[in-house]
């Protein structure tokens, strides 16, 4: 086991750890031990770095299940090292920020920190695996720990609704993403990712290579929140602030885009990814940026907002991958400026979004509430609060001196030099790509100034708030306090990140341009007069009137009827679904023990026998069967007349009595056949069991006249002779396809391997120990769970004592 396969267990590790400190050291704040964790890891990271960013990959893997190709791969490259910074560098913070925003005293913090660091686990893993299904299980586990994480607050029915409806899309996707992940297998004959991405001239031309194209998609499209997925965002914001804060703008939500990332070498050049990347994230671009503006709560602002721009990070992965389509040369270098701002632009969101989500937790922290309706004049009392949101909010807008500007100005460039392709049907629909970049930037700086000035300005209502507005403590400040002073920081000295940190994962993303020259474009605050900043100046004087007239245009929001909307769609569709389920369920589930086992049976019957008829497996040969003996004849009659009878008796207690004939008749063959220790042991069940049924039954109500119907008796016949030829001819089967040497020889040196002289007690003892261990367990636990249900009933009846 390398580091990297530490770091990337020791989050999860460190579960155990957490809820042992939260439950033996409750005087101090469990997030103090769980911040050790991310500070860790960021400084194992930073350990790595200088070989990332001087060309180097790191590799290392440790086998897990050779015979099934599964094994531990590691891949650390630029694009890798990136996403692990954030991953560890914001949950520093986030981790802090919760120490101060979550009560020791209210709140369980034993689960909320070991959820958190199992998510931070999980994150990293996905990143960082090179193997497709170790990839997909860390993606789950995501699902997992965001599920646990957004349902925190389980008791609010809000929380228990977001979380499970963010489960069950990412699922679906991830689903999705893992058929698609078989595809290449089965193209490729490799589960790792750099050695299906080494082999992708080999793969385009495959039948199965648009499909599992169009699969990875899904999985990521759901994880990032593109539309029509983009659903569940707004509902998971029921989660506290931190987990907004870390999984919502720097993590869980990246874990898509990471995914195009990473597969864009192998699928980028491809019109059907070029468009549906692109195309779906422009529109969620705009949708996300449209749908905010008409919310009145902070947070579920903050999530549209996020949907927005993580469309906006989609749309120039999708136009960085015509690159790959033209190949080497001067004008795909026009379009691999698309994939460094996406890097860019992600990082960048990833500062002032986290900035903004913690600021938005403190206002709802220190104020109680976050309707905009109810704010207003904050910034007398929060004058450092409203100087984070200030700075993050027209970041988000894209206005200097912060570095939203920077890689948004890049953006509007991006989508000017994709309006000059001359491929992919662009001369049609290239155009459009400007336009709604243009007007979802609108809506974007609309939000972010709606944030900032209907919060902090206007006229103060103490009437309406819950608490009186005080400014928030240094512990809630500091951590929004570093990402600001990064995302103006970025701003003044951009290129030391692009050399740095964006750069490696620029070359990660597309390593056939690796070195040439041009690739990395610099970063200047100042373009002069150009098109760009007349989009920008488009940008800003529209944003000013929307926010001026809101009252004005806001009614065009009554034109999508809520009962038409994608949440009412997944409503219907999820009630739906639960209503047939229930139907489905209740048309097999009659509570009748017969209808149970005619499903058991029958399945077996349909299945096992379809298979010996349909591969010819049964045959016959009494040649060397020894002759049947006159009191095994008998037995086999009384056996035959015994069975037959069960189908025909009116009681309970006398169909009992015959199954133990059944029994005790095998017991007498085990004797004939001189195996006294199996007869007796078979004495010894058969006994138990008779007794324990007759006691059993003896509850029951007596048959009804219509249990002795043809009606029922009949499916029972059929289903007792199909089953007895069925377990002939599995045993004609058996023994007449012996496709193995028979291990019995090695047993009959039992006394020389085992020293035991009888053979089963050797094998028992011996051979089959642990098989025989794992036996007493099972006795073990079953002997617990009815101590338990004693001890409960106990409990019970000395309760109802006590209330008489």
């Amino acid at each position: 086991m390398t580091a990297l396969h530490m770091m990337i267990l020791l989050p999860i590790f460190s579960v155990v750890l957490i809820a042992l400190f939260a439950r033996f050291v409750p005087r101090i704040h469990t997030g103090w031990a769980a911040l050790i964790v991310p500070v860790i890891l960021f400084s194992g990271f930073i350990s790595y770095a200088p070989e990332i960013i001087n060309g180097g990959t790191i590799t290392a893997s440790v086998p897990w299940s050779p015979g099934l190709d599964l094994y531990f791969d590691i891949h650390l490259d630029g694009l890798s090292l990136l996403f692990a910074f954030l991953i560890t560098g914001v949950g520093i913070l986030v981790f802090f920020y919760s120490i101060f925003y979550l009560s020791k005293e209210r709140e369980s913090l034993g689960h909320f920190y070991s959820y958190l660091l199992m998510f931070m686990g999980a994150m990293l893993g996905i990143v960082l695996t090179d193997h497709l299904m170790v990839l997909y299980l860390f993606w789950e586990l995501t699902s997992i720990s965001s599920f646990l994480l957004i349902s925190f607050w389980y008791r609010r029915r809000k929380s228990q609704y977001g979380a499970q409806k963010s489960f069950l899309i990412t699922v679906f996707g991830g689903v999705a993403m893992l058929v698609g992940f078989i595809m290449l297998y089965v193209m490729s004959g490799t589960y790792s990712i750099q050695e299906i991405i080494a082999m992708r001239s080999s793969l385009v031309e495959h039948d199965l290579f648009i499909a599992a194209l169009i699969l990875v998609l899904l999985g990521a499209f759901t994880k990032s929140a593109q539309f029509p997925f983009h659903i569940w965002l707004p509902d998971a914001m029921e989660a506290p602030t931190p987990v907004s804060a870390y999984l919502h703008s720097a993590t869980m939500v990246k874990a898509g885009l990471f995914l195009v990332a990473r597969f864009t070498p192998l699928f980028g050049g491809e019109a059907v990814w070029f468009w549906l990347v692109t195309g779906v994230g422009l529109f969620t671009m705009f949708w996300g940026a449209f749908t905010a503006v008409r919310h009145n709560d902070l947070k579920a602002l903050l999530a549209y907002s996020t949907i927005s721009q993580l469309g906006l990070i989609m749309s120039l992965l999708g136009i960085g991958s015509a690159a790959l389509y033209i190949g080497d040369g001067v004008d795909s270098m026009l379009y691999t400026t698309a994939i460094f701002v996406a890097l860019f632009h992600l990082f960048n969101h990833s500062t002032f979004k986290g900035a903004l989500f913690m600021v938005v937790g403190i206002v709802d922290h220190k104020v109680g509430t976050r309707d905009i309706r109810k704010l207003g004049g904050l910034i007398a009392f929060m004058p450092v609060t409203f100087t984070l949101a200030l700075i993050s909010s027209f970041s988000m807008a894209g206005l200097p001196p912060f570095n939203g500007f920077l890689s948004k100005e890049m953006f509007f460039t991006a989508t000017l030099n994709a309006n000059e392709m001359t491929f992919f049907s662009m001369e049609t629909w290239g155009l459009l790509f400007p336009i709604v970049a243009v007007v979802g930037s609108i809506f974007t700086f609309t939000y972010s100034a709606i944030i900032v000035f209907r919060t902090f300005f206007g006229k103060y209502r103490p009437e309406r708030l819950e608490k009186t507005p005080r400014e928030a403590s240094i512990g809630l400040l500091l951590p929004p306090a570093i990402l600001c002073t990064l995302v103006v920081g970025i701003f003044f000295f951009p290129n030391v990140l692009s050399e740095y940190i964006l750069t490696p994962a620029m070359n990660a993303v597309l390593p056939s341009f690796a070195g040439v020259e041009g690739l990395i474009p610099e970063v200047y605050a100042w373009h002069g007069f150009n098109t760009e900043l007349l989009m920008t100046a488009i940008v800003v004087g529209m944003g000013l009137l929307l926010v001026k007239a809101t009252p004005l245009w806001r009614e065009v929001y009554s034109f999508f009827p809520p009962r038409l909307s994608l949440d009412a769609a997944y409503q219907r569709a999820l009630a739906g679904t639960e209503i047939r389920s229930r139907q489905i369920t209740d048309s097999y589930m009659t509570g009748f023990l017969r209808h149970y086992l005619y499903y058991i049976y029958g399945f077996l019957i349909l299945t096992v026998g379809g298979a010996l008829i349909w591969s010819d497996s049964i045959s016959v040969n009494i040649a060397d069967d020894a002759p049947a003996g006159t009191y095994e004849i008998i037995l086999t009659v009384i056996m035959a007349v015994s069975a037959v009878s069960i189908l025909f008796v009116n009681s309970r207690k006398t169909a009992t009595l015959l199954n133990g004939v059944l029994g005790y008749c095998i017991a007498i063959f085990f004797v004939l056949f001189r195996a006294p220790d199996l007869a007796l042991t078979q004495l010894v069940v058969e006994t138990v069991t008779t007794v324990l049924f007759l006691l059993c039954f003896y509850y029951l109500p007596d048959w009804k006249p219509e249990d002795r119907n043809l009606k029922v008796k009949i499916p029972k016949v059929i289903i007792s002779i199909s089953m007895g030829a069925l377990t002939v001819l599995i045993a004609l089967a058996v023994q007449n396809q012996k496709m193995f040497e028979t291990i019995s020889t090695y047993y009959e040196d039992a006394y020389e391997l085992a020293g035991g002289r009888n053979i089963v007690n050797a094998i028992l003892g011996d051979f089959r120990a642990l098989d025989t261990m794992l036996e007493v367990v099972v006795l073990f636990i079953a002997g617990i769970g009815v101590y338990t249900m004693i001890k409960l009933k106990g409990k019970e009846a000395d309760k109802t004592d006590e209330r008489k």
